[in-house]
């Protein structure tokens, strides 16, 4: 197995051209971007209709020698099945459906299909995102909460990305969820509950990352191997946990990198989460994709960060070992037995 390349994503980057922004991910040592589906990096709407469009963003990425292998559409996705109902979500859709949550999510499921048919037109087969939770406000069950307003949630989530995922599989495409807090799958209960919701079809599976994880005590390596045939994408992301006794693991409503949160993203290699295992994890399970670099760090410049995180990616990659440990015992031995039988 070759090494894998080591990709960047371009979500918080969005304030970039996406000319500028391949320029510097060459020079930080990319093999490649992950386009985020906003700022000027990719109109998903105009993708799945123009293959002019599609070819010259392509070629940009081709004159900085960088490779596709994914795109995200994480904004529009949020708002599918996220109840909508106040201005935080206006955000991510257009100005014609802020304060009409009805009006967002029809703007969303229609961007997620189009995300589908601009990555066949890009020529990759993995769009990675999120899908919104109609039940992430009902965490903590008080009022209480009953099992079936939970059903109903897994069975909303259903009804609405099953359409979307029938276009995934017209286009050939796959859907990577990246199993987050406000999504319909936040750990490995959850994640089972939403396969199970949408009959376990193929075009659903996971964009791993191990952040989101790591700050909920989740163990990502288990993860990994509990949905071994399903990672379709993988995010390096770092977190780490700064409890105290004063703060809590809800984030006690202070902004990121504010140091008296209970946890935080880190650059990575500079947090809790042991990638060690987690390579030996996808050893395992034979995932031999992309490994995309999802940076966030409050306290980082971003260029620093960004450029060292590649590095330790390339560095903690590995390929798995091909023969056991001791298999050259074995062969001595074998060729002792051998000659000694030859003597006789």
């Amino acid at each position: 197995m070759a090494s894998r390349p080591v990709t960047l994503f371009t979500g918080q980057w969005a304030d970039l051209p996406l000319e500028q922004l391949a320029g510097s991910a060459k020079k930080m040592g990319y093999d490649g971007l992950e386009l985020a589906c906003w700022g000027d990096h990719l109109d998903v709407f105009k993708a799945a209709k123009d293959k002019t469009y599609c070819r010259r963003q392509r070629a940009l990425l081709k004159k900085n020698r960088l490779e596709l292998f994914a795109i995200s559409n994480h904004l529009a996705g949020q708002l599918v099945c996220d109840p909508n109902d106040d201005s935080r979500s206006d955000a991510f859709a257009p100005q014609k459906c802020h304060g009409d949550p009805e009006a967002k999510r029809e703007w969303a499921i229609e961007s997620m299909k189009n995300a589908a048919r601009a990555a066949k037109n890009l020529g990759v087969k993995v769009v990675n995102g999120f899908t919104g939770s109609p039940i992430w406000h009902l965490l903590y069950s008080f009022p209480p909460v009953s099992q079936d307003m939970i059903e109903d949630g897994y069975q909303r989530f259903a009804d609405l990305w099953n359409p979307i995922l029938d276009e995934f599989d017209k286009q050939g495409v796959v859907f990577g969820l990246e199993v987050h807090p406000t999504e319909i799958a936040y750990d490995i209960h959850t994640t089972r509950h939403a396969l199970e919701a949408i009959g376990h079809r193929r075009a659903f599976g996971i964009n791993f990352d191990p952040s989101h994880l790591h700050w909920q005590f989740v163990d990502p390596a288990q993860f990994l191997d509990t949905f071994c045939e399903r990672i379709y994408h993988v995010h390096m992301k770092d977190a780490i946990r700064t409890l105290d006794g004063s703060t809590s693991i809800l984030g006690s409503h202070l902004g990121f990198g504010d140091h008296r949160r209970g946890w935080d993203f880190r650059s990575i290699g500079r947090g809790g989460v042991n990638f060690e295992e987690i390579i030996r994890a996808l050893n395992r399970i034979g995932y031999h994709g992309p490994l995309s670099v999802e940076w966030e760090d409050s306290g980082m410049d971003r260029i620093r960060g960004a450029t060292e995180s590649c590095a330790f990616v390339r560095n903690i990659d590995f390929e798995t070992s091909r023969i056991a440990f001791d298999a050259a015992f074995e062969k001595k031995k074998t060729k002792k037995k051998a000659a000694k039988k030859k003597r006789k």
